[in-house]
């Protein structure tokens, strides 16, 4: 029994002389008492030398029990050391056994600490063995009492040896190890008696005649070339179940994650292999991995035994690499290997036709053993495994990674944030909220229509890198959709939360340069905060929804959601159905707000404004309804009901007598639907009015948004003769040099800077400037929202030529317009040349 060790722990290993010392000072001892007390101590020197032979060879065929990195090896010298005991003097059997035990082991290659410990004890055990053998009663013939005595020789033999192995090993390894050969006791035990049996089988033979020499010579030939088949199935039956074990732990642990751990454990165990260490390249967004799995560790190395050179040259020839005694390896690489490892073989990893890695064992467990040709195959066909297995791996890492990010920005997408939104609430902490803040990129639908969807991409794609590089490290930016983008993360309160949006929206507003064109980028952001304004992340997410719409309204705003926003938005949306109803059953109302020159204040026309009186809701905003009708797919309805009243009215008003122009508004939707000027002009003709007095009303955003897509509808209405009108002038971002480009006749400065004419110097000299630049331009400018004398005195100073508001008249509906028409209207103003004009209004 050889204990034998493949590690490369030289130091630990040197141990070994604590317990090399006292067995080679025992067999001395043992050794000279048997040479003093025994005559004669030594035999036939010629049998001597036979029997050392037949040690020898009895050594060659190993049993080998690996116990971590222990290979305990079980041979046949019993056999002929029972012979020994019973034919040849104590020291010749001594001496015999020592000197087979140092051929063998030089024969071996073994470091010398394990080569002396194996020399000390096989003549250690050997000679107390024969102490106990020659102490006894020697019984005459091969009875069985002389079975009895050579049981007790051998068991002692067997005993020393395996109480000098276990301690040896508990020196170099640790009590642990040397506890774990307990397991081999029984087939050590087993083996023992066998070899026991046999030798006292010959020894009986050899008795009864000479010529039994001959039968054992030719059992013990049959037996090695049994021996030699047994030990080839035994070696495939173990490969096949080591296979079947590997491929279903690779089968098992596919989906969570320990791939890598059980292919390389597995590996190592099948090949009987100290080290097996697995190398991917860096690929794309994988890092380069290289783990190692070794025997008596647990858990994986992130290194490996040996030099990249060998991993280099297997992916650089795409062929197997093996370095070792039984292979006839290029000196370079077996030079490039040195003394780290006795034996390696590293195996590519194959993807189709490339090369994605490698898969490499090292360090045959056992001193004694090595790898052979024969395991190359089997490697081989453990990596094609391993390939397919990691390349499914990593497309299910790529299909997880897809499914949690965003394609073009890479950022995680919505699915994503609400995972990590819901985390967030689970482990806040007391006096903290989580805050989710959404960014909604401006007029990116203007750069994608204008420039091409490439240009949209980079847009979207500097935003997110402008958004990542400014958030707080332990901030979470996705991206929701479209223009949208999603910031989560713990702050203190809902007051920081906006303060970090504004902030957030000044960092990331910025000239964008694409080639020659220069684009400037803003955000309306919407801010909710848990727990005040939801419990879960779906309900969080719904209502930063509603703070972001709330925001666009205010271009580049911050909005913290409010229940107000929500219930206004859950009432628009009860209205979808609603609107259709009424539209159906002639529900809606039209107002009329008249429009005189404030010179003479003589009546020039009215602006036709939709009301719509719901049954359950009351009075409904315009803005909600046009807002429902946009996305409902409606507006084409309500701007045909409303042209049509108009008309209808106009026409009236014209056979009584008393021609009026009419305003309807327009959406900028409208203006993109190339059939409405057709529409408009047959409404004309249905309704005989002449189209100077129609005079449709666009917001400013709807015509001056940057592009010329409003150009081609707005000509066309302007060669039929209709009057176009900007109305809210003032409230976007543009100047009134834009208006040059645009075919219309009107410009309508915003109540908001009428209404604070009288107060704020301010907006008395925005209105200023706007009535002179637009009668420059020779465009005719109306007032909205004149409510005092003193608003109309400073608007008739500065030129302005037509208003209308609260001073003249609140939007009536048809009949107490016409009722109204009767008081304010001067009986003697009408004629059919002139313009009724309103009496004075106290």
């Amino acid at each position: 029994m050889t204990p034998s060790r493949s590690g490369s722990s030289r130091g630990r290993t040197e141990r070994a002389w604590l317990i090399t010392a006292p067995l080679a000072l025992c067999a001395v001892l043992f050794s000279l008492l048997l040479g003093l007390t025994v005559r004669p101590a030594l035999g036939d020197w010629l049998l001597t030398l036979l029997l050392t032979v037949a040690m020898i060879i009895a050594a060659i065929p190993t049993i080998n029990v690996v116990v971590r990195r222990q290979a305990l090896g079980t041979t046949f010298t019993e056999i002929p050391l029972v012979v020994a005991l019973f034919v040849l003097p104590p020291l010749s059997v001594v001496l015999a056994y020592t000197v087979a035990t140092l051929v063998v082991q030089v024969r071996r290659k073994l470091l010398p600490p394990k080569l002396w410990f194996n020399v000390a004890l096989a003549a250690a055990a050997t000679a107390l063995a024969t102490m106990v053998y020659t102490v006894l009663p020697t019984p005459e013939g091969a009875g069985p009492a002389t079975w009895g005595l050579l049981l007790a020789a051998i068991g002692t033999h067997a005993l020393v040896g395996f109480i000098a192995v276990v301690a040896v090993i508990s020196v170099v390894q640790g009590w642990q190890s040397g506890r774990e050969l307990i397991r081999a006791v029984p087939p050590m035990s087993l083996t023992v008696a066998i070899n026991l049996s046999v030798g006292i089988l010959i020894i009986i033979g050899l008795e009864s005649t000479p010529w039994a020499v001959f039968l054992f010579a030719g059992l013990a030939v049959a037996f090695a070339l049994v021996y030699d088949t047994y030990t080839q199935v035994i070696r495939q039956h173990r490969t096949l179940t080591e296979m079947y074990e590997l491929t279903k732990a690779i089968t098992e642990s596919g989906s969570d994650g320990n791939l890598i751990d059980a292919l390389l454990v597995r590996i190592r165990s099948l090949m009987q292999a100290e080290y097996a260490t697995l190398w991917l390249p860096a690929q794309g967004r994988h890092p380069e991995v290289l783990l190692t799995a070794q025997e008596g560790k647990s858990g994986l190395l992130d290194s490996a035994l040996t030099p990249q050179a060998l991993r280099d040259a297997a992916v650089t020839r795409q062929s197997t690499v093996a370095v070792g005694s039984r292979f006839g390896a290029d000196p370079e690489l077996r030079e490039s290997l040195g003394r780290v490892a006795k034996d390696v073989i590293v195996v590519p990893l194959r993807s189709g036709k490339a090369v994605i890695g490698t898969l490499e064992v090292a360090n045959r467990l056992g001193d004694v053993n090595s790898f052979r040709p024969a395991d190359v195959p089997v490697l081989q066909t453990v990596s094609a495994h391993a390939a397919v297995a990691l390349e499914n791996s990593r497309l299910v890492d790529r299909l997880r990674h897809d499914a949690y990010h965003d394609g073009l920005t890479k950022l995680p997408n919505r699915r994503r944030i609400l995972g990590a939104l819901a985390e967030a609430v689970r482990i806040r902490a007391p006096g903290e909220v989580v805050a989710l803040l959404l960014f909604d990129v401006d007029r990116l639908r203007q750069v994608n229509e204008s420039l091409g969807h490439a240009a949209g991409d980079k847009v979207l794609t500097e935003v997110a890198n402008r958004l990542r590089g400014c958030v707080p490290s332990a901030a979470l930016v996705g991206r929701a959709g479209g223009d949208e983008f999603l910031v989560t993360l713990r702050l203190e309160s809902a007051e920081a939360a906006v303060e970090l949006a504004g902030q957030l929206r000044e960092q990331i507003r910025d000239e964008m340069v694409f080639d020659a064109l220069t684009l400037d980028v803003d955000t309306a952001v919407g801010v909710v905060v848990h727990p005040d304004h939801g419990s879960d992340p779906a309900t969080l997410l719904q209502r930063v929804d509603v703070a972001a719409t709330a925001a666009k309204s205010v271009p580049g705003s911050v909005q913290l959601y409010n229940p107000a926003l929500e219930s206004r938005s859950l009432r628009r949306l009860g209205l979808a159905g609603d609107l259709r109803s009424a539209l159906d059953n002639g529900e809606l109302e039209i107002y009329y707000q008249p429009k005189v020159t404030l010179r003479d204040r003589r009546l020039v026309g009215v602006e036709c404004l939709a009301r719509w009186e719901h049954p359950t809701h009351g009075t409904v905003a315009p803005a909600d309804f046009v807002a429902v009708a946009e996305h409902t797919g409606q507006l084409g309805r309500l701007t045909e009901f409303v042209l049509r009243e108009g008309l209808r009215h106009s026409r009236d008003w014209a056979h009584g007598g008393q021609s009026l122009a009419v305003a309807v508004n327009l959406s900028a939707r409208t203006l993109n639907d190339e059939h409405f000027p057709e529409q408009v002009r047959e409404l004309l003709a249905e309704y005989d009015v002449p189209p100077q007095l129609l005079t449709l009303e666009i917001e400013e955003a709807g015509v001056l948004d940057g592009t010329d897509r409003p150009i081609p509808s707005l000509r066309r209405l302007r060669d039929l003769g209709v009057r176009l009108s900007v109305d809210d002038f003032g409230t976007g971002s543009s100047s009134l040099a834009h208006l040059r480009r645009l075919p219309v006749h009107e410009v309508k400065v915003d109540r908001s800077f009428v209404q604070g004419m009288a107060t704020d110097p301010g907006d008395l000299a925005i209105v200023n400037a706007v009535v002179t630049l637009s009668q420059q331009f020779g465009l005719t400018v109306v007032a909205e929202g004149v409510e005092s004398e003193l608003t109309l005195e400073l608007l008739q100073d500065i030129g302005c030529e037509i208003g209308q508001g609260f001073l003249f008249s609140r939007p009536l509906p048809y009949e107490r317009l016409e009722a109204w028409f009767g008081a304010q209207v001067d009986p003697d103003s009408i004629s059919n040349r002139e313009l009724p004009r309103l009496r004075a209004v106290p």
